[in-house]
Parts: C-alpha cells; sequence; structure tokens
C-alpha cells in the first residue's frame, strides 16, 4: 500500500501557517492543524521533491516522508529487535516488558494457583516499566528536532504545549505514574472499602482516564487531510495509536469493574476487571511490537530539517 498522491483536495485541506522552521531552499506549501497544533506539512525541497512532515515523525526524529507515491510502504515490514543506541527501541522493549508483566498478572485462572501478593508484585513491577517506556516518550517530545536522527538530549523536563505529541506523551506518562500508585497501595491488605477505593481503585481510574486521553491525542496527532482515506491498516503508525486506544479503552472498562461497592464489599465485576487488564495489556504488548515494527520502516532524508523549539 502507497501513500496518497498529493492531490488538490488534500491541499485545500491545509492551512497556510506553522510554527516548523525550513532549511533553507525549502519551500512550504501548506500546513494541516488540529485545533492550535501543527500536525503535518508540505513543503518542495530543492531538489523539487515534495514530501512530508508530520508531528509524529518528527517528535521521534525520523524525518519527512515522501508525499507521493513514487517509495511505498511495505505491506510486510520486519521489527528491529535489537536497536540499543536508539531511543524508540527502549520505549519499545520496555513498554513490551511492562505490557507482559500486566497480561501475565490478569492471566485468567492465575489467581488460583498464585497468592493476591505475587500478583500485586507482578503488576508493580510492570507499572515501574510502563512509567520508565512513558519518561522516554516524553523525552523524544521535548527534545523533538525533526531531523531524521536521533533526538538529542539536552532537556529532562520541559512544557511543550503547542506540540500535540508532548501532551500525548505528558498525560500518558501521567497515567503511568497513577497506575505506580495503584499497584503500589495494592501490595498492602486490611484497607476498609473507603480506603480501598481510594487508594487503590481512584488513581487506576484516573490512570485509565489518562491513557484514554493520550491514545486520542496520538489518533489526532496522525489524522490525515480529507482525503476518504479512514481504515489505514498498512499504515504502521496507524495500527499503533488505534491498537493503544482499545488497550486503553479495555483498562477503562476494567477500572470502572473494579470499584468495590460499600454495600457488598464486593467489586462491580471482578470477571470484567481481570478480563480488561488482560486484553488491555495484550493490546499494549501488541502496540509495543508494532513500535519496533516502525522504527525498522523508518526512512529519512537530507538535508535536515531543524526544530525551532
Amino acid at each position: 500500500m502507497s501513500r496518497p498522491p498529493v492531490t488538490a483536495r488534500g491541499v485545500a485541506a491545509l492551512h497556510a501557517t506553522s510554527t516548523w522552521q525550513l532549511p533553507d531552499g525549502w519551500v512550504r506549501i501548506s500546513s494541516q492543524r488540529w485545533g492550535p497544533f501543527v500536525i503535518r506539512e508540505l513543503v518542495r525541497r530543492p531538489d523539487g521533491q515534495i514530501v512530508e512532515l508530520t508531528a509524529r515523525r518528527r517528535r521521534k526524529g525520523h524525518g519527512p516522508a515522501p508525499a507521493d507515491t513514487a517509495r511505498p510502504v511495505p505491506v510486510r515490514a520486519h521489527a528491529v529487535v535489537w536497536a540499543p543506541h536508539d531511543i524508540g527501541w527502549w520505549v519499545a522493549a520496555l513498554f513490551i516488558v511492562g505490557s507482559a508483566c500486566f497480561a501475565i498478572g490478569s492471566a485468567p485462572m492465575l489467581s488460583s494457583v498464585a497468592s493476591p501478593k505475587l500478583i500485586s508484585s507482578i503488576y508493580f513491577v510492570g507499572s515501574l516499566f510502563f512509567t520508565s517506556a512513558a519518561y522516554l516518550q516524553y523525552l523524544q517530545a521535548i527534545n523533538a528536532r525533526g531531523t531524521g536522527e536521533q533526538p538529542a538530549i539536552h532537556r529532562w523536563f520541559a512544557a511543550v504545549p503547542q506540540s500535540l505529541g508532548w501532551w500525548a506523551a505528558a498525560v500518558q506518562l501521567a497515567g503511568t505514574v497513577f497506575f505506580n500508585v495503584t499497584t503500589f497501595a495494592a501490595l498492602h491488605t486490611g484497607f476498609t472499602v473507603h480506603q480501598e477505593n481510594l487508594r487503590v481503585w481512584s488513581p487506576d481510574f484516573f490512570g485509565s482516564v489518562c491513557f484514554l486521553i493520550a491514545s486520542w491525542f496520538a489518533i489526532e496527532e496522525i489524522r490525515e487531510p480529507n482525503t476518504g482515506r479512514r481504515w489505514r491498516w498498512h499504515d504502521i503508525s496507524w495500527r499503533i495509536v488505534w491498537v493503544n486506544m482499545i488497550g486503553s479503552i479495555f483498562f477503562m472498562a476494567s477500572a470502572i469493574a473494579a470499584f468495590v461497592r460499600p454495600a457488598t464489599d464486593e467489586l462491580v465485576s471482578a470477571s470484567i476487571a481481570n478480563g480488561g487488564t488482560f486484553l488491555g495489556a495484550l493490546c499494549f504488548l501488541w502496540g509495543a511490537w508494532l513500535l519496533l515494527v516502525e522504527l525498522g520502516t523508518a526512512t529519512t532524508y537530507e538535508p535536515a530539517v531543524r526544530n525551532t523549539q
């Protein structure tokens, strides 16, 4: 499957405003925004080639991509299984381990053979891997250069409110911290119903809300002009954001079902709470693997695009 050609309809859907600086000799054709955020630009290089700059590729340091059908997107892409020099590889690897921990902890019938303490410990370890991966994504967002090179780490904490990718990364990072809190609290026993809902359920619920919001931002970050394409299965980035959105929905269903009803001291639905976590973790595991595939399909072009942030 190849990228759609640059058509008058597609260009008409873009706005001619941008905050992204271009190298000398590059000519901006148009820019696409989602609300106040620039998410895509079409530019003409000095050699005459029209390329596409997207917020996601820029955030990950993948550089511009062809905006026409000259170079197809591979249908069968291969994951980069070993690239420890690349921050994107670490993001994927840490999410894989974290997702695997949540999938193991919520595996069907595990509670019949493992102690609650062991299961809670597995969740807590998984949440730490989640937070580590989310923080690396946050570093990518605040140090994005869009040059097609690995983002150099110049800042460890920063606010980049004009970047939709920063909002997605920051909200997701907050969600993982909530999961740290809930899984750590779950290591302890003897809570009253009120304490259980306050210390365990509440951060779980707010973390799930954060994951939903972050997934929505990630989907909007790769929004395309009105070309009529809705189903983009062969677009790796499209698969990643939607698989993660489905995982976030499962996590939210799990959180809602895990509320302890004061009248009965029972969960709303133990089976939904456990099943939602398990299915959500499998989705995140799949999405993390696809990050390695996305890394393998990333192609850069020179000269580099400079970042003004």
